[in-house]
């Protein structure tokens, strides 16, 4: 089998790890709150989040050496937890993936402020037409909109951002800080609502929770080895098979079906993102690649993010450009 068989394979993997996640958040989202769902996800998943972290071998402490954009990001990633999970909570899965799926796109919109990146107006017109399928999802005018529809837009905001901001500091600041700031963030904001939202929680539940943090890590895990065996081009597009999952849970778990605007709304997106990582991979004027260099999963507060542990001699110098992947422009 060779490395990129093998790493799309994990990838498929990851991201079907993902969406089981996702459906233990839309189980526990029916009884609890988003605030007491991201606390307790966080909480279990310090443990596991430990025991990755017990390989960074770099000397230092934990004083960010961008701490503006640190705490950018920190309040970006404090808000996407919640976002999502509430989204999950109301909204049928493939509503939110579909939402979710934006987050390329906007990934190259931010990243031209950010990181100075140049998109070329074949990238540009991409992005138009995937937001034009966010759009059609939506049905604006046609159909109810949701506070779930907001939280999941926000959710893809959120998680677009705090990707190109680690794209811009990643190289900087130790991984343990871009790890532990936001899982502490969310764990003491989450705390102070506790009281006010807080409902008990039987045996059941409880398992329920630390199964949420252990598979965020089992598929945070299975991206790392993706990447580590695989060009980013193949397994980017992986994530797209969540529309899979998401289709056959909605309808076996929750009754769902999935509408023709979601089904047409998707497949608009999900060309332009796949499209956008192409046209990455294959031009040559861009140094960092914003879409194919960011490994990260929106929605998921108790996981780490995945580039902060891959090897040095994968991850490249500042800029974005890795010894193994070379990324070649927009």
């Amino acid at each position: 089998m060779s490395p990129n068989t093998r790493g799309a394979l994990f990838a498929l993997l990851a991201f079907a790890v993902f969406a089981t996640h996702d459906v233990v958040v839309k189980y526990l989202g029916g009884t609890y709150t988003p605030f007491q769902v991201v606390f307790f996800s966080v909480l279990f998943g310090f443990p596991f989040v430990t025991l990755m972290m017990m390989r960074e071998a770099e000397d230092g402490n934990l004083r960010p050496k961008h701490p503006w954009w640190t705490l950018a990001r920190t309040a970006a990633t404090s808000t996407i937890g919640v976002s999502a999970f509430y989204a999950f909570s109301t909204l049928p899965l493939t509503q939110v993936y579909a939402i979710l799926f934006a987050a390329p796109l906007l990934i190259t919109l931010l990243a031209i402020p950010i990181l100075g990146e140049k998109v070329g107006w074949r990238r540009g017109l991409a992005v138009l037409v995937g937001l034009g399928g966010v759009i059609y999802v939506l049905q604006p005018g046609a159909a109810p909109f949701q506070l779930g529809h907001l939280a999941a837009l926000v959710a893809a905001c959120g998680g677009a951002f705090a990707s190109v901001v680690v794209r811009k500091i990643g190289r900087d600041e130790r991984s343990v800080v871009l790890i532990l700031y936001p899982m502490m963030a969310n764990f003491v904001l989450m705390g102070i609502a506790m009281p006010f939202v807080y409902v008990p929680v039987p045996i059941v539940d409880i398992g329920a929770f630390a199964v949420v943090a252990a598979l965020a890590l089992l598929g945070t895990s299975c991206l790392i080895y993706a990447y580590r065996h695989a060009q980013a081009v193949i397994v980017a597009p992986m994530q797209y098979s969540q529309i899979i999952w998401a289709s056959l849970f909605g309808f076996f778990l929750f009754e769902e079906s999935l509408t023709r605007e979601t089904l047409i709304g998707t497949a608009v997106i999900v060309i332009s993102g796949i499209y956008i990582v192409l046209r990455e991979e294959r031009s040559g004027r861009s140094a960092t690649s914003p879409v194919l260099r960011t490994r990260s999963r929106p929605g998921v507060p108790s996981a780490p993010r995945v580039a902060n542990f891959l090897d040095d001699d994968q991850r490249g110098p500042p800029g974005g450009q890795g010894k193994s992947e070379p990324d070649r422009g927009p």
